[in-house]
């Protein structure tokens, strides 16, 4: 049979439709071709659910033997919540695979296809590659630093703003730029913004597209001000909801300099946000606030893969100064609000001079109606 990206190109697809639904794993699609004929076409729908070869497998009509399979990422050879993929290619008598991305797990890496070619399988290796690592950045960082891929999102004016010197931001981005910001919170398994937001927007933080899948709402909240009665809190038992605070309050710390007056009504206070179905996250605080580093190994520890970063100035800065931000998405909308008060992306107390700022690198631009939507990676 005669090898065809196009056919690369339609298993990328396939593994584009899990987005949002399949965190921590990666998106994985797979295309049998027989004859040069798709006979059938799979992608990992859910975490937990069939990986794409054997959801290929499933959808077969006639026997795959001899054909040849199409798949995003190199097979999985090892059991986790479904047995390998390796041994269901093998068993369908596949006789060639070609496979865009190696995996970089560990349990996988050069082993999946170590095993294809041990048992008579023929293997061809980064298909598309550039094309298909690009849809699963997310779970490369994940799974080699065990630390969300953090993307941090705002939009602003073209002076700079993204709020007047009110606090009023609604809206500054066009409609179709708020539709893509739906897209992400459908794709990231968090959405983060700092206690501030809370106080001043009291917003949901829930994903708006139909049947879409919302983020772990997360609030980063050193002192514990998040009211009982905001919407976040309001809802926690219908989509989940962390905050994360100093370890000043968790019980059983020695260095809690806390008042006994002010630690009975925290101590309450918790009680009652854990009634609500709130689950609080205690980590130890560095300065002003809590330590963003040591909050992003405890919620990667918890499965969460990305973050949609959301918050305000100051923690944008916080995210910045500690230097967990992989991807900034920029919505500059053609208004000047002007105000030397009013707000800015981030703010904090800044680097001494430009040679230490934080440096990224610009990745696109586009426009979208008449806002511009830039993007930078480290």
């Amino acid at each position: 049979m005669a090898f065809k990206i196009e056919y690369m190109e339609m298993a990328i697809e396939e593994a584009k439709k899990g987005i949002g639904a399949v965190n921590p794993n990666p998106l994985v699609g797979a295309v049998i071709v027989k004859d040069d004929r798709v006979i059938a076409k799979g992608y990992h729908a859910r975490y937990g659910d069939l990986h794409a070869e054997r959801a290929a497998f499933a959808a077969l009509k006639e026997s795959a033997e001899g054909a040849e399979m199409y798949v995003t990422l190199e097979p999985c050879c090892h059991y986790g919540k479904q047995p390998p993929c390796v041994e269901a290619i093998v068993e369908h008598k596949i006789s060639k695979v070609y496979v865009g991305s190696d995996d970089p797990n560990e349990k996988v890496s050069g082993k999946g296809y170590r095993y294809l070619r041990e048992h008579g399988v023929e293997v061809k290796t980064h298909v598309l590659k550039e094309k298909c690592d690009s849809i699963n950045e997310i779970f490369f960082h994940y799974i080699t630093t065990k630390t969300p891929y953090v993307l941090m999102k705002y939009a602003m004016t073209m002076d700079g703003k993204i709020a007047s010197y009110t606090g009023k931001s609604q809206w500054i981005s066009n409609e179709k730029s708020r539709e893509r910001v739906q897209e992400l919170r459908n794709k990231y398994s968090g959405i983060m913004v700092g206690v501030n937001t809370v106080l001043f927007d009291n917003p949901m933080l829930t994903c708006r597209i139909e049947n879409g899948n919302n983020p772990v709402r997360i609030v980063c909240d050193t002192n514990l001000r998040i009211p009982t009665d905001c919407k976040l809190v309001e809802t926690a038992k219908d989509v989940p909801l962390i905050v994360v605070t100093s370890d000043k309050f968790a019980a059983g710390n020695q260095n809690n300099n806390i008042s006994e007056n002010i630690s009975g009504n925290i101590s309450d206070k918790i009680s009652l946000l854990k009634e609500k179905n709130v689950e609080i996250v205690f980590v130890r605080q560095k300065g002003e606030y809590i330590d963003i580093k040591e909050a992003m190994r405890v919620l990667g520890a918890k499965g969460i893969d990305s973050i949609l970063l959301e918050g305000g100035g100051a923690l944008n800065y916080s995210c910045i100064e500690a230097d967990v931000v992989n991807e900034v998405q920029v919505f500059v909308a053609p208004k000047m609000l002007g105000g030397k008060e009013a707000k800015t992306p981030v703010s904090g107390t800044g680097f001494e001079n430009p040679d230490l700022a934080s440096r990224f690198s610009l990745q696109s631009i586009e426009q979208i109606d008449e806002d511009v939507l830039i993007t930078y990676r480290k």
